[in-house]
């Protein structure tokens, strides 16, 4: 997800605090073939997507109900010839948008559709600074060279351009280089992302797993970065998960601040929530977004921090990290309730040190392409 930033929002009279920020995946299509890819397993067809006009009601609820940003991702969103019009439909409704792309199906022509019809802001993602390992982990021939012609086209579009660098053991190595492209390329933001370990990239830890060293390197490569773009270029960068003694407050809370709509409809309290097997969302098919934000069981679930077991309970850091990752702690312990596990005071803490040691020192570097 991106992270820009929305102004702090007054709590409603239903006693939940509005969100946000909202995630449109508009589909599962995409051309890209990344390991690390953050849809699920199994993954929405194209005849189950939300139509047009269902998705222009929705922007209209998100609206209502005091959302300000939308981002529009996938899969690839502008694999949809209706994108101008959802666009519009956001814009109309006084969201600000931004699109999410890999930018390979891109055009100069369509990027100045997209914001000719009201698009505020583009977020592109690159795989590496070497051309040949980004078309390898994406599976794309040629996408690279396509990307960098795609960030000359947002810049003569006069659109703000965010870089997002998705980091694992493939490419860490060449953190330095991806800084200095993303700056070359013009982007107004830097978003360093290494993989999140659940869906595609869990089946993939093996191959994707950083060393030890490794992430020792980049920290101190972002952070000499950080001072030697400052005021050219923001660089967002946080620690891999696996690698880390605090946990991060996900998504600023479990149902805090932000949702995310999958191309068939469901509303999820963030983006891998269907990687927690056994819990059931509500669609826009059957319910509001309204009902769902306040009401939805789901939603409830984890919210605050009543939820929370021990050690977490009685923790003096429960209400900075809201107890982590949810999908993090189901997809090691196969609890969703549980601590999560990067937090060195949880029970499964080794458990998580053990397997990235493991995964790194693994040996495989080869890994299977999302199909």
């Amino acid at each position: 997800m991106t992270s820009l930033e929305a102004p702090t929002k007054q709590t409603t009279s239903a006693g939940q605090r509005p969100p946000v920020a909202m995630l449109a995946e508009l589909t599962h299509r995409c051309p890209l073939q990344c390991p690390y890819c953050s849809n699920p397993t199994t993954l929405s067809r194209r005849s189950d997507e939300l139509s047009t006009e269902e998705w222009v009601d929705i922007f209209r609820q998100a609206a209502a109900l005091g959302v300000l940003q939308v981002h529009l991702s996938g899969g690839e969103p502008t694999a949809r010839t209706d994108l101008p019009e959802l666009i519009a439909a956001a814009r109309e409704n006084g969201l600000y948008t931004n699109l999410i792309t890999a930018g390979v199906l891109l055009t100069p022509e369509k990027i100045q559709t997209y914001k000719e019809s009201g698009l505020d802001h583009l977020q592109l993602s690159i795989q590496d600074s070497e051309a040949a390992n980004a078309d390898n982990i994406a599976n794309y021939k040629n996408g690279h060279a396509k990307k960098l012609a795609v960030a000359a086209w947002v810049r003569e579009a006069g659109l703000p351009l965010t870089v997002n660098a998705v980091m694992h053991r493939q490419n860490l190595d060449h953190l330095e280089a991806i800084i200095d492209l993303a700056a070359g390329l013009g982007a107004h933001r830097l978003e360093i992302a290494h993989v999140q370990y659940y869906g595609w990239a869990l089946q993939n830890r093996g191959a994707l797993m950083p060393t030890a060293d490794q992430v020792a390197r980049a920290n101190k490569v972002a952070a000499a970065a950080s001072e030697t773009y400052r005021g050219r270029m923001v660089i967002d960068y946080v620690v891999p998960d696996y690698y880390a003694r605090r946990p991060k407050r996900c998504m600023d809370g479990w149902g805090s601040q932000f949702f995310a709509i999958t191309p068939r409809g469901l509303v999820l309290p963030c983006h891998a929530a269907e990687t927690i097997t056994g819990m059931t969302f509500s669609s826009l098919r059957d319910h509001t977004l309204d009902w769902i934000w306040r009401q939805d069981p789901a939603f409830q679930r984890f919210r605050g921090t009543d939820w929370m077991p021990e050690p977490c309970q009685s923790c003096e850091f429960r209400d900075r990290d809201l107890g982590g990752c949810r999908c993090q702690a189901f997809a090691i312990t196969g609890d969703a309730a549980a601590t999560d596990p990067v937090c060195e005071k949880a029970p499964h803490h080794e458990v998580l040190v053990a397997m990235a040691e493991d995964d790194a020192g693994s040996g495989a570097p080869s890994y299977q392409h999302r199909r």
